[in-house]
């Protein structure tokens, strides 16, 4: 027995020691690895020997071990990462499974009764019901059959089978779907729904609150009189003054004068900037002065497409479910002030997506081809102002969005900012004290009237012009943009509106440049042209004077800064 001690103790300490020095020999191999002191005398010793070839391999052999010194640290963090990664329990991932199954049991049930209900809109279109309709094969079929019967395939199947889509809440698509079957839309006298015909109980037609709207223009509404003799500077003058004493808010008179100028030169407004500067309140404050409150939409992070702001026509309740924004530029038909609608908060969600169609049609040259398409038939009880199936968008209304920069928000597509007038708001304007100032009522068709008069009276000097062409060419050669046709279109009609409102044609031009031409720097690198960037601010120097241009010299030395 003592000798089996002793045999195993002389073993396992040999295998011990052997294990010990694993990590004397590694503590050894990093020593001398990493001891860059004995390496400097090993080489001074050798100095007086070395010629140039031996110095540069020298100093490749001292790279490499730099590189596996590198590399090797590389992998050790990434083994200690890799160790100190969380890792889901084994009954919290059980659950998990088990969650994950349950949802899909509930889908395929959901996805049940979606095919049930397709199969008993088929029958009420006088086909057999279908029983199998468990997929999209079915679905498919069913699809082919309705087509070869003559009926509507997108209004028969994408509307009914397209349950919980857009909108929500089964809207079939842009328009509705199949609202035109049956007579449960016509009145009892088989009539159309008239401006001079007599009010309609707003809860026979399917557009309840373009009903009532319609209802409230045949019997209570009076127009106003108008002061058609106002001007466009005391326009601005007292709208500010107004905003100061009635609401207190606190506008510097250029941002009036921005904001007017820019309705003579777009239908679209960008308002931008930090939160707290009175974005959503200028316009706002701008619905009180005219006596015709301004229509608030706010933006959702969820919207996609036009139903967000049109609505969509429900199968089940044969109902449209109207929204603010729908009813805002139905009525607008209806009167003759001019009308604001905020999109707040707009890219919360992808402009160019939902607002795509409102985009293209504003840039129909005629405002009586500014047509958007509601619904795909018409019930004689619809209202008086929807025309085959279409909402005009009266000139009299501007859309105005309100943009906040931040990580939670989608950045604005060139598209929109080419056919919007930017302004920004970065601070906020001194409160001041002023007599009580008194709203007006004017038509969009005297302020209509007053830009083109102003086009007219104030067009942008010969002198001004050569200078912008000249930049043009500079701007091309050095930053290689252009200004484009529409940017210089909105330049030869904001510049003379905002001379009318009480601006100068040099702060018109720096306010138009900044906004729509020194905007498209931030696509640039700015590493590479902060030079030019510097040399740009010395030729706006000499081409307009140091006392002018302002607003272009802060942005551009704003993105030196940031370079």
């Amino acid at each position: 027995m003592d000798a089996f001690l002793k045999y195993c103790y002389q073993d396992l300490g040999l295998i011990w020691e052997a294990f010990v020095q694993i990590f004397i020999d590694i503590f050894n191999f990093l020593n001398t690895l990493l001891n860059f002191p004995m390496r400097m005398k090993i080489i001074e010793s050798y100095a007086p020997d070395f010629d140039v070839p031996g110095w540069i391999l020298v100093g490749l052999e001292n790279l490499l071990l730099i590189a596996i010194i590198a590399v090797g640290v590389f992998f050790l963090i990434k083994l200690i990462k890799k160790m100190l990664t969380f890792k889901v329990p084994v009954k919290e991932y059980e659950r998990m499974k088990e969650e994950v199954a349950k949802l899909n049991r509930e889908v395929f049930r959901l996805n049940y009764e979606k095919d049930k209900i397709l199969a008993m809109k088929v029958a009420e279109m006088g086909m057999e019901a279908r029983t199998d309709i468990l997929d999209l094969e079915g679905q498919s079929k069913i699809a082919a059959e309705l087509s070869g019967n003559g009926a509507d395939v997108t209004e028969g199947v994408a509307g009914l089978g397209g349950i919980g889509g857009a909108g929500g809440s089964g809207g079939g698509g842009a328009g509705g779907s199949s609202e035109a079957h049956g007579d449960e839309g016509h009145t009892a006298d088989g009539k159309r729904n008239t401006p001079d015909s007599p009010p309609i109980a707003p809860e026979t037609s399917r557009f309840f609150r373009l009903t009532t709207v319609d209802n409230y223009y045949k019997t209570e509404y009076q127009e106003p009189v108008y002061d058609n003799e106002i001007t466009l500077e005391e326009f601005c003058n007292r709208w500010r003054l107004f905003a100061a004493s009635r609401l207190r808010l606190f506008y510097d008179i250029s941002i009036m004068r921005f904001f007017v100028a820019s309705m003579g030169a777009s239908r679209m407004i960008i308002l931008q900037g930090i939160s707290g500067t009175g974005k959503t309140s200028l316009p706002y404050s701008f619905g009180k002065y005219v006596q015709l409150d301004t229509t608030v939409a706010a933006v959702q992070p969820a919207w996609r497409e036009r139903t967000e702001l049109f609505g969509y026509f429900n199968e089940f309740t044969r109902m449209f479910n109207e929204t603010d924004f729908l009813r805002a530029i139905y009525e607008a038909n209806y009167y003759k002030d001019p009308h604001i609608i905020i999109l707040d908060e707009m890219n919360i969600a992808r402009v160019e997506y939902y607002f795509a169609e409102m985009l293209s049609v504003l840039e129909m040259p005629r405002p009586e081809e500014w047509l958007v398409d509601i619904v795909t038939t018409t019930w004689d009880n619809d209202p008086c102002l929807i025309n085959g199936g279409k909402v005009h968008v009266n000139d009299n209304t501007w859309f105005v969005g309100t943009i906040n920069n931040d990580d939670s928000t989608f950045a604005v597509a060139d598209k929109v900012y080419d056919r919007a007038i930017p302004i920004d708001l970065d601070s906020k304007a001194q409160s001041f004290t002023c007599e009580d100032a008194d709203p007006v009522y004017v038509t969009a068709k005297h302020l209509s009237e007053m830009f083109a008069e102003a086009k007219k009276k104030y067009p942008v000097s010969a002198e001004n012009m050569k200078k912008l062409d000249e930049m043009d060419a500079y701007v091309i050669k050095h930053f290689r943009l252009a200004f484009g046709n529409r940017i210089m279109k909105q330049l030869r009609e904001f510049v003379p509106c905002f001379i009318a409102c009480g601006g100068t044609e040099l702060d018109g031009l720096d306010f138009i440049i900044a906004k729509k031409i020194l905007r498209k720097f931030e696509s640039l690198n700015m590493g590479f042209i902060k030079d030019e960037l510097h040399k740009f601010v010395l030729y706006l120097d000499k081409a307009f004077g140091k006392q002018n241009f302002q607003i272009c010299k802060e942005y551009l030395e704003r993105m030196q800064k940031m370079s």
